[in-house]
């Protein structure tokens, strides 16, 4: 996995954040889920720290980071952990030590058994496949993967299972509305929206 820990890495990403930080913004998102896997809680906290000192201090948001607010937010404690069928068995596996790390039991992680192109999933199919795979034990699920077109799965899901649904994109555009001090309702996305940024 050398080439997602790269990612992550200077000089790249760095000198991207400067150039996004030229603009009048109030947030930033760093759309790569699978890193914090690789990175882990610490070297997440340790990412965004070095790129808001070349943000001059507009927030980054992390998608593991962000998740695990969402999380708290919600008050979950057993998290279902529902992977894009591109990731490895090991990369998910690291996924549910990030949150178990984290004070989260995770009681369900795997990849989805769906097409690994990305354009060949539709997401009914994400859909009806996490509907049939997520314990009852679970008190909510995160579906990861920023690449992973699970937005059309939430609304669904929520009803259904009687349960906060949450994906990368969506806990990552979520922290940075909170970030951005912005407090407009949005509806059909998921429970999370009704949330404040839980205290440090």
């Amino acid at each position: 996995m050398p080439p997602v820990r790269a990612f992550a890495e200077p000089p790249l990403i760095d000198d991207a954040a400067e150039l996004l930080a030229a603009a009048p913004l109030h947030a930033i998102v760093y759309g790569f889920a699978s890193s914090s896997y690789l990175l882990g809680p610490d070297g997440d906290r340790a990412l965004k720290a070095r790129l808001e000192k070349r943000t001059r201090t507009i927030p980054v948001v992390i998608p593991g980071i962000a998740a695990a607010l969402a999380l708290r937010a919600l008050e979950v404690r057993r998290l279902a952990l529902i992977d894009p069928p591109w990731f490895s068995d090991e990369l998910s596996q690291m996924g549910a030590e990030y949150f178990r790390s984290q004070r989260i039991e995770v009681v369900h992680a795997s990849p989805a058994a769906l097409p690994k192109r990305q354009l060949d999933i539709h997401p009914g199919q994400l859909y009806a496949w996490t509907r049939a795979n997520v314990p009852a034990t679970a008190e909510a699920v995160f579906i990861s993967g920023n690449g992973f077109r699970a937005v059309g799965t939430i609304q669904a899901l929520e009803e259904d299972l009687g349960r906060p649904v949450l994906t990368a994109n969506q806990v990552s555009f979520w922290n940075a509305l909170r970030y951005a001090g912005v407090q407009a309702p949005v509806v059909h996305y998921g429970r999370i929206f009704a949330e404040q940024l839980p205290a440090n």
